[in-house]
């Protein structure tokens, strides 16, 4: 009952400025159009003049009052529709900065994402080389064995100096190779 009580009265007092002006506006040309002739009750107004005066005092009077009711009433409209638009503008830039978050957000996980790729991706590379490293050292590792076996071999079949020469150079190999590792 509160709110729209209280509404449904200021509703109706704001209709009376405009309805009494109307009155009184109708009462003035009463007054001053016609006489006792015409109209027996106008007998019983002593001065039809002087009230007609005060009627039209009356009736600016509440012109006026009329005129302030209705300014109030354009201003409180001017002023919700500020409202509503304010609001309006105030939603707009919480929709288009919860757009902006959303896609910061989608950014900073595309860029997640692809760091994530990266980082997958400079593994793999790193297997990849370790994988090849460890093959060439097994290849070279292999070389070196059978160019010692060789030696070895030759020098046991022909002790030559020639096959001596070349197992001496094959044990310096082989040293220089285990102080690599």
């Amino acid at each position: 009952m509160g709110s729209s009580s209280r509404q449904i009265w200021l509703n109706f007092l704001s209709l009376l400025p405009g309805t009494t002006l109307t009155l009184l506006t109708i009462a003035v040309a009463f007054l001053r159009f016609y006489d006792e002739r015409d109209f027996s009750i106008l007998e019983l107004i002593g001065q039809p003049r002087v009230w007609s005066n005060r009627l039209t005092v009356a009736a600016a009077v509440v012109a006026l009052v009329n005129f302030c009711v209705e300014w109030d009433r354009r201003n409180r409209e001017t002023g919700r529709a500020a409202r509503a638009e304010a609001q309006a503008a105030n939603d707009r830039a919480a929709e288009a900065q919860r757009r902006t978050e959303e896609e910061q957000r989608r950014a900073e996980e595309e860029q997640r994402r692809v760091e994530e790729e990266q980082r997958r991706a400079e593994e793999s590379a790193r297997a990849a080389n370790e994988r090849a490293e460890e093959r060439e050292r097994a290849t070279r590792r292999a070389r070196v064995e059978v160019e010692r076996d060789l030696a070895f071999l030759s020098f046991l079949a022909d002790p030559s100096d020639d096959n001596r020469r070349k197992l001496t150079q094959t044990i310096a190999v082989l040293d220089q190779y285990r102080d690599s590792l």
